[in-house]
């Protein structure tokens, strides 16, 4: 247990797609017809605007200074340097590896330069996934090479897999009532108020997505509600009998029609050049709120508050997390902005 509480304190993800040289791979299922032809319309957007992307805003937060946790500088990765492609003779990154994982506690690898470690990469390895959900990478000196170009630091930082290190996060979402249990709408747009739960994130103090690592061999479904149960309800304290009727309210929400908002690669700051997160992020929607009005929000694990958070443009999340929020918010159909734009612009 131990070890999971560590690996995730070390791995919350950060939701950023500002990357130029990946596609970004969105699925969803939706029981509502108009819900699907709008995510197509957003992800056929959202692609567009990623693989045209502006140089400034691509790979932005993996090449940051100093390294999360440490001191350690990055060697400088101008824009125009960081794909693969780009020649650069005199490129010299920096090495960093965590001694925290370094220590090799379960959710690491060992040292590519250990004799008894060969890892099958671009392949599931054993109970360890080490695809990649943008498609295959490099291999460069027995390192994996990130597919997103260049960070000006190679080793794992703060991640414990080499290549993909694989997350989920789930986004839990309502609608807002009023104490007649109608619906909500905002005045100016017109549109019903959605709400989702956030979580206060206690290393910095920013509002965000509940989320964590895939453990190995595990499914991401069960992630998601892992994830959810430990950070928003607080399972991991919970009795026996008070887990098992917990239990039972999260099968009723888990078990229903969702979203998947995100399938990729995270821009994240922890990135290396032979380690990156990459994330699955699901939106989970209570229609009635008659799950949810069952399960009482506590703060749990590395979460130090918990609440449930209007969606709207005026939030201010951790990293990059309201995009995803915004386009949960379009795929519902929902209130966003006071603006009369409500297509996908600005993603």
């Amino acid at each position: 247990m131990a070890g999971r509480l560590l690996g995730k304190t070390l791995a919350t993800v950060s939701l950023s797609v500002a990357l130029a040289s990946v596609t970004v791979r969105a699925s969803g299922s939706c029981s509502i017809p108009e819900c699907r032809s709008s995510f197509s319309s957003c992800e056929s957007h959202l692609n567009s605007n990623i693989m045209s992307g502006a140089k400034e805003n691509s790979h932005k937060k993996a090449r940051t200074s100093p390294y999360p946790g440490s001191k350690v500088q990055r060697s400088q990765v101008p824009n125009e340097k960081v794909g693969w492609l780009v020649e650069w003779q005199d490129y010299n990154p920096v090495e960093y590896t965590a001694v925290s994982v370094l220590a090799g506690p379960r959710w690491a690898d060992p040292q590519i330069s250990e004799s008894n470690f060969s890892p099958k990469f671009n392949e599931k390895d054993g109970h360890v996934e080490r695809k990649s959900q943008n498609g295959r990478y490099e291999i460069e000196n027995g390192r994996p090479r990130n597919p997103a170009g260049r960070t000006g630091l190679i080793g794992r930082g703060l991640l414990g897999r080499w290549g993909p290190n694989h997350a989920a996060d789930p986004i839990i979402t309502r609608w807002k009532k009023d104490k007649s249990g109608n619906k909500i709408t905002h005045p100016i747009s017109g549109k019903n108020i959605l709400q989702f739960v956030a979580i206060k994130r206690k290393d910095c103090g920013e509002w965000a997505i509940p989320g964590g690592m895939v453990d190995p061999g595990e499914k991401i479904s069960a992630t998601l509600k892992r994830e959810f149960g430990e950070e928003a309800l607080n399972s991991l304290q919970k009795s026996s009998a008070e887990k098992r009727k917990l239990e039972e309210q999260l099968h009723k929400l888990f078990s229903q029609e969702h979203l998947v908002i995100y399938k990729g690669y995270v821009d994240d700051p922890r990135n290396t050049d032979n380690a990156w997160m990459e994330t699955e992020a699901v939106n989970y929607h209570d229609e009635t709120g008659e799950i949810m009005d069952n399960l009482t929000l506590e703060a749990g694990d590395d979460a130090g508050k918990v609440k449930w958070v209007d969606i709207s443009d005026k939030l201010k999340l951790y990293a990059s997390h309201s995009q995803f929020i915004k386009l949960v918010a379009e795929k519902r159909d929902a209130h966003w902005s006071e603006d009369s734009e409500t297509d996908c612009h600005g993603l």
